[in-house]
């Protein structure tokens, strides 16, 4: 008992603490992300922690006194992103220019300024014009997110007016620490400032190319504006330039039915390519290749079908390769790029090429999106990306095979649907938004199969389901049948969890193996010191023993140790696809020695269906091969299983013995060896 305790003392307090530092990650020889800062005079340096402190307690008393004022209780993160912005700086050694600690002062000043004027009643940054610095709190770890906005002097005019609003991507940067983010967003306009529009500009946490957590943060910083602010949902417009392009390549492809015009510049448009890396065996794992499929935006360029697509490229710029891929990518769908190039330029705007992207983009925003199109194109890979418009993809013949959607209202009466790798679909139409009759129930073909749909509702909206069975589709009410099925936010691989509201779940027992026990413990702290790293938050850890039914209800759970140390795992083993006890692991007919061995998986949460389990695995990029973006791309699948002598791999601190995919209703599909 007495070893058991010592154990769960270790385990929580490096957990909670995240006691491995960044002289500790050094000495083994990893790149730190960010990359250490200068150090500053021991008398700053007191003097910025004293502001800090002040500032939380002010922080702590708004957040007693105005709880039963919910209005001005959410404009609390509005003052926490300047305390973050300093505080995160001095705790972490992310100071990198000798003015930055003028700059902490300033940002302290600023917040401690807000802080007394919303003790006040007064918020009069949500009124201001020019450049305004705010923020939220996120779904997925509770941490605050700050984000750059330009509000036009327009609308304090007609407050009542949407206004057109560009999203802005950032460039690579792995000195952005919220202290630099938060004051260049005070100060700096950025490159496109059209007149008489909102320039959001997302913080992406941080330096990821806007993937994962930092593509939930784009839209949890729209929604955020979309909230506070008179915009226009039509007229929405994606830019960004390098590691910006990149992201806008994906997010636009991805996204493209939100966007009424998307403007790249330069990045890059997929892993290989740009990483020059071998595909088939001489390449990476074969899952990994697999998972490439996620954020190549290549791979899902026939849907910018749905946006209109004006590309910059410099000349001379290497990344100009982006655009060439995609321009072929595009081609081969019987699309055509609008790609810009500026005359013997590198890797930036040429000025006159400048103006006339800017000309295109304006024209095309000034058209705006249309809301409910006649056609839908739609690919994807994954139930991930599952909706365009009006068409939702709900089920997948298979993941990470190209699934292809064309949806075409032929007629008030008629609807036309061609689908691949596709076994169910609704079709939603918004009120006041659907053009067919409400006298008659309109036909729906899917696949040259006729079906009668339910009427559109007097209302001018109209839904139906569709579902697969052999070779047969039918008109279905739901698609719930009690069993478990892959679906969107509920199909993996592991790194999906983090796209989500999650809680890392630290064990309180004693392990089946001692050294099985410290390779979970060394794991759970690298996992939540490089989420705040490189995503820029703290993670939610609790132990076993205190998980409540609303955590269980409201969160994937991501589980630490084993059957025997952790509660929680205890509870669901028998249920999960793959058996773990003090002797093997399983996984179908083959068995690992549990001494040396242990499983990484996602899996629907058997305690809730609706949520995630993860065993064993933080995200899986932490360490990639190199420093570029490019390789921020999942490094295991839905599963795997570690053997911990082994030589550390890229996604886990071990050999990879076996891996694989669940199939589409969640079981061992089969299992293949590491090529």
């Amino acid at each position: 008992m007495r070893r058991a305790t010592r154990f769960l003392s270790t385990f929580i307090g490096l957990a909670v603490v995240s006691a491995l530092s960044a002289a500790e990650f050094d000495q083994r020889g990893e790149r730190r992300v960010p990359p250490p800062g200068i150090p500053i005079a021991s008398v700053a340096r007191l003097e910025l922690e004293e502001g800090c402190t002040h500032l939380a307690e002010a922080i702590e008393e708004l957040r007693r006194l105005l709880e039963d004022r919910p209005n001005k209780l959410e404009l609390l993160p509005d003052v926490e992103i300047f305390h973050k912005a300093v505080n995160w700086a001095l705790r972490y050694d992310v100071f990198y220019r000798s003015n930055e600690v003028e700059i902490a002062r300033t940002l302290l000043s600023q917040g401690m300024r807000r802080a007394v004027q919303l003790r006040n009643g007064e918020a009069p940054w949500t009124t201001a014009t020019g450049l305004v610095v705010r923020g939220y709190v996120s779904k997925l770890d509770g941490s605050v997110q700050p984000y750059g906005l330009i509000v036009p002097a327009s609308v304090q005019a007609d407050a009542r007016r949407e206004h057109r609003l560009d999203v802005w991507l950032h460039g690579r940067d792995e000195h952005l620490s919220e202290l630099k983010f938060v004051d260049e967003r005070e100060r700096r306009a950025g490159e496109f400032t059209p007149e008489d529009t909102f320039v959001l500009h997302p913080y992406g946490r941080y330096c990821n190319a806007f993937k994962f957590a930092g593509e939930v943060d784009v839209f949890e910083a729209l929604e955020h504006v979309r909230r506070h602010y008179p915009i226009d949902g039509k007229r929405i417009a994606l830019r960004g330039f390098s590691m910006g392009g990149a992201g806008c390549w994906h997010l636009g492809a991805h996204h493209a039915g939100v966007w009424a015009a998307v403007a790249p510049g330069a990045g890059f448009a997929n892993t290989a390519d740009y990483l020059k890396l071998q595909r088939g065996r001489n390449g990476p794992p074969w899952y990994e290749q697999t998972l490439w499929h996620w954020y190549d935006a290549t791979d899902y360029a026939p849907s910018l079908f749905n946006t209109d697509v004006v590309a910059y490229s410099g000349e001379l710029d290497k990344q100009k390769a982006a655009a060439d891929a995609m321009a072929a990518a595009m081609k081969s769908e019987g699309l055509e790029l609008v790609h810009l190039i500026g005359p013997r330029t590198e890797h930036k705007y040429e000025p006159e090429t400048r103006k006339e992207l800017a000309r295109r983009v304006d024209e095309l925003v000034a058209q705006g999106r249309n809301p409910l199109p006649v056609k839908v194109r739609f690919t994807t890979w994954t139930l991930r990306y599952n909706q365009m418009s009006w068409v939702s993809v709900e089920g997948l013949e298979k993941h990470w095979e190209r699934a292809r959607c064309e949806a075409v209202i032929l007629n008030p009466h008629e609807v036309m649907i061609r689908a691949e790798n596709i076994t169910a679909l609704t079709l939603s139409m918004p009120a006041g938004l659907c053009p067919l009759d409400t006298g008659l129930r309109p036909e729906v073909q899917v696949n040259g199969q006729k079906l009668e749909a339910p009427r559109a509702g007097a209302d001018g909206s109209w839904k139906v389901r569709l579902s697969q069975g052999g070779e047969r589709w039918s008109v279905v009410h739901s698609f719930e049948d009690g069993l478990l099925r892959k679906r969107h936010g509920l199909q993996g691989p592991i790194d999906d969890a983090f796209m989500d509201s999650f809680i890392m779940v630290a064990p309180t027992g004693r392990p089946q193996h001692d050294e099985i026990g410290r390779w979970t413990t060394n794991e759970m702290v690298k996992a939540i010191a490089e989420w705040r790293n490189q995503f820029r938050g703290d993670a939610r850890v609790k132990r076993d023993d205190v998980i409540t039914t609303a955590d269980i209800a409201a969160s994937n759970l991501v589980l630490w140790g084993d059957p025997q140390s952790n509660k929680l795992l205890a509870k669901m083993t028998d249920k999960l696809p793959i058996s773990w006890d003090t002797e093997a692991v399983r996984v179908g007919k083959k068995s690992f020695a549990s001494n040396a061995h242990l499983p990484a998986l996602i899996y629907p949460n058997p305690l809730n269906p609706t949520r995630y389990v993860v065993l064993n695995s933080g995200f899986t990029f932490a360490h990639p091969r190199s420093s570029s973006n490019a390789d921020q791309t999942p490094k295991l699948p839905d599963y795997a299983v570690v053997d911990i002598r082994g030589s550390p791999s890229v996604g886990v601190a071990g050999e990879i013995v076996e891996a694989g995919f669940f199939d589409e209703q969640w079981k061992l599909a089969d299992a293949r060896k590491p090529e």
